[in-house]
């Protein structure tokens, strides 16, 4: 059974993303808590999901929410030590003691809308860290308390699950998100590519360059005042002295082209002892825009006002 596991090693980002995940938790949650927060990742691992809602330790909070460019669901599981240790933060509590924990009595609703206002900052996070990839939002559907209502996927289902952990100096807790393979299903193909660093394969020095490059290459443009095509046949029996036909009228145009991308027309004069075209069509736009290359040319200009 292990060895017929989905193992999330197979798609290299996840890694990268969930590093940045932290990074950016990190540095929320001391704005959030105005305390000193060190959140690290745990681990990743392939899970069933029906092992998993069976493994969960209660009483805990599960939210589900859903990714809308996704079409498809999350779970984010929040322990009952995380979630009395940031009440006791929020609410002033005293520092050097560890977080009671009630047992026999539901969530109070105070203390489930902490709750909510945490997970909110922690899945605005992870927008941003899935952003370089994808842009996904993901928002709040439901919180639930009892794992048997927050089924988003069927129990022999793959997923993927990630433990961070929080410590609140002698306080915290785990934060598990679990991600069905069915989620990240639509990113597969992106998740699978092997790019190193912060800035997810993108260079944008490079980017400059090619674009600089490209707009001062030279091309040839041809000229075309009529094309046929003939049997093989027919040109094999040519002779010396026979003549082809042109058919086209005497106020033709010509066709201006660089290999087989038609550029514009016009009409065929003289400028002295030079054969000229003079054009009569706006280029035609290409499918590309050139964003990239404005982008280049204020590069430039500020480069050269420096």
């Amino acid at each position: 059974i292990d060895s017929a596991m989905v193992s999330y090693e197979r798609r290299p980002m996840l890694e990268i993303v969930f590093d940045r995940l932290v990074r950016l938790m990190t540095t929320s949650l001391r704005n959030f808590t105005s305390d000193n927060v060190e959140v690290s990742l745990d681990r990743i691992t392939s899970v069933r999901f029906g092992d998993y809602m069976n493994s969960i330790p209660l009483p805990a909070v599960l939210c589900v929410f859903k990714a809308e460019e996704w079409q498809n669901f999350g779970l984010a599981t929040v322990d009952s030590s995380l979630i009395y240790s940031m009440i006791d933060v929020l609410l002033g509590g005293r520092r050097g003691q560890a977080a009671l924990r009630i047992e026999g009595r539901p969530y109070t609703t105070i203390e489930t809308n902490l709750v909510k206002r945490l997970l909110e900052v922690v899945l605005a996070d992870a927008e941003q860290a899935f952003r370089p990839l994808s842009p996904v939002s993901f928002s709040i559907d439901r919180l639930e308390t009892n794992p048997r209502f927050a089924a988003i996927s069927r129990p022999a289902n793959a997923a993927i699950l990630v433990r961070l952990h929080i410590d609140m100096e002698d306080r915290g807790g785990n934060i598990e998100l679990l991600l069905p393979y069915a989620t990240i299903e639509p990113i597969r193909g992106v998740l699978m590519q092997m790019f190193m660093g912060e800035k997810f394969g993108r260079d944008q020095v490079w980017e400059g360059h090619l674009a600089t490059e490209i707009v001062q290459a030279d091309i040839s443009v041809d000229a075309v005042l009529y094309e046929a095509e003939l049997p093989l046949r027919q040109l094999m029996a040519l002779q010396v002295g026979d003549t082809l036909p042109l058919e086209l009228r005497a106020d033709a145009t010509v066709a201006v082209r660089c290999g087989s991308v038609v550029l514009t027309e016009g009409r065929m004069g003289r400028v002295g002892d030079r054969v000229a075209i003079r054009v009569t069509k706006p280029l035609r736009k290409p499918l590309t825009t050139y964003a990239m290359f404005e982008r280049t040319d204020e590069q430039s200009k500020m480069m050269e006002a420096q």
